[in-house]
């Protein structure tokens, strides 16, 4: 379904992306760890059309290797920041409504708007402004907004960050009905090895932009080199 091929981003002497390669299969939940500077979100701005980039990098067989991030967007092609991006003066309602003016349908959708709000457990929050929200309330708002725009992909940026273990379980029971019951294949970073284990089918590592293993999570936990470059021995 994604398919990236020898991809690099270099700024000025440095290789952020560095002649990666790797295939999400559509239907998946793909994840994606390393360690902090290894070029995690680097990707993810590349395959999302924020920077130029060397390689190639194809979307249900088309390849979408420099186009801006609007014309993705309206391809199929969802993500989520570490850091909540919201419009805090805006409700949850509208909030998510903005994603949906910019989905794969070309328009407003009210009624999927509605029904994203009930998805990701918002109704009582509905005309809450969502600067007020908390940060669990925060990340199901991005969540939300992305899912309006009605994706093939949706791609989280570290959504466990700064949570506590209830809000971490509410999130990746979130993640998974995602996946199950609305078909989306999800592509997430994460540096919760345990969120990873339970909830994807591959795991690709990185260092330094490059690729250091890809397998089941399983087998990556285990590997030698992942060890040594970001779990450690203990």
């Amino acid at each position: 379904m994604l398919k990236a091929s020898n991809i690099t981003k270099r700024f000025g002497e440095l290789a952020a992306v560095d002649g990666l390669s790797f295939e999400v299969r559509k239907g998946q939940i793909f994840g994606i760890a390393g360690p902090n500077g290894a070029g995690k979100s680097t990707l993810y701005n590349l395959i999302t059309g924020f920077y130029r980039f060397e390689g190639k990098i194809e979307f249900d067989g088309r390849d979408i290797s420099g186009m801006p991030p609007y014309r993705i967007a309206k391809a199929g092609i969802a993500r989520t920041f570490q850091i909540p991006q919201t419009f805090p003066s805006l409700s949850v309602q509208k909030g998510i409504s903005v994603g949906s003016r910019f989905g794969t349908a070309g328009g407003l959708d009210p009624d999927h708007v509605e029904e994203v709000i009930r998805f990701v457990d918002l109704e009582k929050e509905r005309y809450q402004k969502t600067g007020l929200l908390n940060l669990l309330g925060k990340k199901k708002l991005m969540i939300g907004a992305a899912l309006a725009t009605k994706p093939k992909i949706l791609m989280l940026d570290e959504p466990m960050a700064g949570c506590n273990a209830t809000e971490i379980r509410n999130l990746m029971g979130l993640i998974a009905r995602i996946n199950q019951d609305l078909g989306v294949t999800i592509i997430i970073i994460e540096h919760f090895m345990k969120v990873l284990t339970e909830l994807t089918e591959s795991l690709l590592i990185i260092e330094s932009g490059r690729k250091i293993c890809q397998d089941e999570p399983v087998k990556v936990v285990n590997d030698p080199r992942v060890i040594a470059c970001y779990l450690g021995d203990g």
